[in-house]
């Protein structure tokens, strides 16, 4: 599937190659910490010949130069207002920028005119304690969240608004620091919004951020937009880990928070939450920017230290399960509600499990949803191996467009089934035709083995469904509404933008609607 044009989250993520014992100014590199979207951070010291001798450091390399041309201005923009904020931020809980240091390097050529931040070293990051949290609060939780709210607030009191707020943005210092940080998407409100490109983490965005149309300054975002980000780390930092909206990914758990937005499925935090911090977390979670926009940065901050002085983080008088079973569970009652699904069940436990038609346990009334291969007929000519996998990627979607029929009618029409399908002349592979500079961009782990291959059926089927749901809420957005599936479709071969211009389907694409039309008849269960 060529696409002629990508999916919204792709960015160069290759490292920044700074080798130890690389100086830049006053500093020395001395190792790699990790990379992100346009950057990558190392540790440093202060030369010995140097006024910064023996001071610890780290140093963010923001890059542009291997990115294609298209890229590099929107990144250079970023790159400019992250050194300009950085420079400017001045707060005990925002990282502390000492310098920014332009590098030249003819020799490299990915270093050559990038910039150096060099600013305080943390000792980890939220995320990392996340990783290692027993479902239980992190340690030290309520000082995290002390120290993100009061940074949050102080952000929005001088007009800035965050734009990324998550657990790696959120770093601990070696004395006990709190420290918001990673400022590339950190801009300035004009009024009541900010303009930003239309990136960030899929996750800790809020559901009406995937109905904002994206313009010449980029897509709008309000400081709820942060509330709701918050919302979501303090849930996580107080469950150890567990995200308030279930999915096996980051694409899936965003289309359950837009579920729950748009009544289709309860708002379910972790029921060991205690009273006070749950029902900030629920405010905060609101499903609209409207119903969150009484609750400013410093309201929240407020409230998170009412919270705080309460010295509760217990859990609550209800149990709380393993975090798989918890997690499993809320999944089916989301699916079920944005499906409107009550046929069956498929559950691990008891004396049926993993059968399909096993009874839902006790402790899940009411709680029912078919097998994943129940909705496509059993005489089709659909292939068993796939069936599991055409299922899951339909289900995960809230769009009731996207249903296994669709996705097996466009397999079909795609390559009639055929795994090791290849197409080199328009660089498309696989039983799904994807490209694999696309592929990358959406890539989802169907079969959970820690890899994504394109070439992989599970992975390029779930990778299939993730797309479509995303395509369909696009074409809704735009007021596209007649013959859905096969303006999905057939912005599949094309892209959403070529379907929004033509104003339907373009002609060149009408013989391979037609026929995912004629296989969606097939396939639909009568």
């Amino acid at each position: 599937m060529t696409h002629e044009e990508g999916g919204g989250q792709a960015r160069a993520k290759a490292p920044l190659d700074v080798p130890t014992g690389y100086r830049v100014g006053d500093w020395t590199v001395t190792g790699l910490i990790g990379s992100g979207s346009w950057g990558s951070v190392y540790t440093a010291e202060g030369a010995p010949d140097s006024p910064r001798a023996g001071q610890r450091a780290a140093l963010k390399f923001l890059g542009t130069g291997l990115l294609a041309p298209g890229q590099r201005a929107e990144v250079d923009e970023l790159v400019t207002k992250e050194v300009r904020f950085s420079l400017a931020a001045r707060h005990p809980h925002l990282i502390r920028t000492y310098e920014a240091l332009p590098v030249t390097d003819q020799d490299r050529p990915a270093l050559d005119g990038s910039i150096a931040l060099a600013m305080d070293r943390a000792e980890r990051n939220v995320q990392d304690l996340l990783a290692d949290a027993p479902s239980a609060p992190v340690p030290d939780a309520v000082r995290i969240l002390r120290g993100a709210a009061s940074g949050l607030a102080h952000l929005h009191g001088e007009g800035w608004l965050h734009g990324d707020l998550k657990p790696a943005n959120i770093l601990l210092g070696p004395e006990g620091e709190v420290w918001l940080a990673d400022f590339g998407l950190t801009t300035e409100l004009d009024g009541t919004h900010a303009y930003v490109p239309p990136m960030g983490t899929l996750d800790h965005l809020p559901p009406e951020w995937w109905s904002e149309r994206t313009g010449s300054l980029g897509t709008a975002v309000r400081p709820t937009a942060d509330i709701w980000a918050f919302g979501v780390v303090a849930h996580q930092v107080l469950s150890g880990g567990q995200h308030p909206f279930p999915g096996a990914g980051a694409r899936a758990r965003a289309l359950a928070a837009q579920a729950y937005a748009r009544g289709r499925a309860p708002l379910r935090l972790d029921p060991a939450l205690p009273a006070g911090w749950r029902q900030l977390i629920a405010d905060c979670l609101a499903p609209d920017h409207a119903a969150r926009s009484a609750l400013t940065a410093a309201k929240l901050a407020e409230r998170v230290e009412e919270c705080a002085a309460s010295g509760d983080t217990r859990p609550s008088g209800a149990s709380r399960r393993g975090p798989r079973t918890a997690v499993l569970v809320t999944a089916l009652v989301v699916v079920l509600a944005a499906a409107g699904t009550t046929t069956g069940v498929l559950l691990a436990g008891g004396d049926g499990a993993g059968k399909p038609g096993a009874e839902a346990p006790a402790t899940t009334p009411g709680v029912t949803v078919s097998a994943v291969n129940d909705a496509l007929p059993a005489s089709s000519d659909i292939p068993k191996n796939l069936r599991t996998s055409i299922g899951s990627a339909a289900r995960l979607c809230v769009q009731p467009e996207v249903t296994p029929a669709l996705i097996a009618a466009m397999l079909k029409a795609e390559t009639g089934f055929n795994e090791k399908a290849r197409r080199p002349s328009t660089d498309e592979y696989g039983i799904a035709m994807w490209t694999p500079r696309v592929f990358k961009a959406w890539a989802v782990d169907g079969d959970r083995n820690g890899t994504k291959d394109y070439m992989s059926a599970p992975d390029a089927i779930a990778t299939m469904g993730a797309y479509l749901c995303w395509v369909d809420e696009q074409l809704k957005k735009h007021g596209l509404h007649d013959d859905l599936p096969g303006l999905t479709a057939a912005a599949y071969r094309t892209s959403t933008r070529t379907i929004e211009e033509a104003g339907g389907v373009p002609a060149r694409v009408r013989p391979y609607v037609d026929k995912v039309h004629r296989y969606l008849a097939d396939y639909t269960a009568r």
